[in-house]
């Protein structure tokens, strides 16, 4: 991705459940993101920062988007963000609840054991925290996005409700909803992840210019 992009890439090695609860994770992104916002220019020569990730990733980026202007004041700092099927609502969407046992790499069960495992002890409704569920914050002042989902994929929801709140709040947003494809589907050798991950290069190499 770096050398199709000619983008610097930084990856958070930040701390995992169940050996660390939140927020450690989400305390880490926001630690890397506001040494990135610092340092890009010495380090990387810019100062034209894009955030992003996958499924979890997706969730920590919004969240640091979040911290970054409600805690630091920082708006702006990152000029688009990227977020591939990402789970919004830890509470739990229509989506999530009514997916089912179909083992498609995730569904209802595996996201309700995960969601308690960062969480413990925690009910539905302290689980809507926008600190937790992104989906509930308010989204003004953030950047551009482009967000990707599979009609396949549990987390279908989430996706189709940030993009809508997110475009809502004064954004604009870029909605991606691949026929058929899973959650994770990206991870495998397929034709629509070939198509998949031209259009994210494509994105990411025009909005980081």
């Amino acid at each position: 991705m770096a050398e199709q992009t000619r983008l610097a890439v930084i990856s958070v090695d930040y701390r995992l459940a169940p050996e660390h609860l939140f927020p450690a994770g989400p305390d880490d992104c926001e630690t890397a993101a506001r040494w990135l916002v610092k340092h890009a220019a010495t380090e990387f020569g810019t100062e034209r920062l894009l955030i992003g990730g996958e499924s979890a990733g997706a969730h920590l980026s919004v969240v640091t988007l979040l911290r970054l202007r409600d805690r630091h004041g920082l708006k702006g700092a990152f000029r688009a963000a990227h977020l591939l099927f990402g789970p919004y609502d830890l509470s739990m969407t229509p989506s999530q609840r009514s997916f089912g046992t179909e083992r498609l790499l995730s569904n209802t069960d595996t996201l309700r054991r995960t969601y308690e495992t960062v969480t413990p002890g925690m009910e539905a409704e302290q689980r809507r925290d926008p600190d937790i569920s992104p989906l509930f914050a308010d989204l003004t002042g953030l950047p551009a996005a482009r967000v990707v989902v599979g009609t396949q994929d549990p987390l279908l929801d989430d996706s189709l409700f940030l993009a809508a709140r997110w475009q809502a709040a004064g954004a604009p947003v870029h909605l991606g909803v691949v026929a058929g494809a899973m959650h994770g589907f990206t991870l495998f050798p397929l034709t629509t992840t070939e198509r998949e991950q031209r259009r994210e290069r494509d994105f990411l190499a025009a909005t980081g210019r």
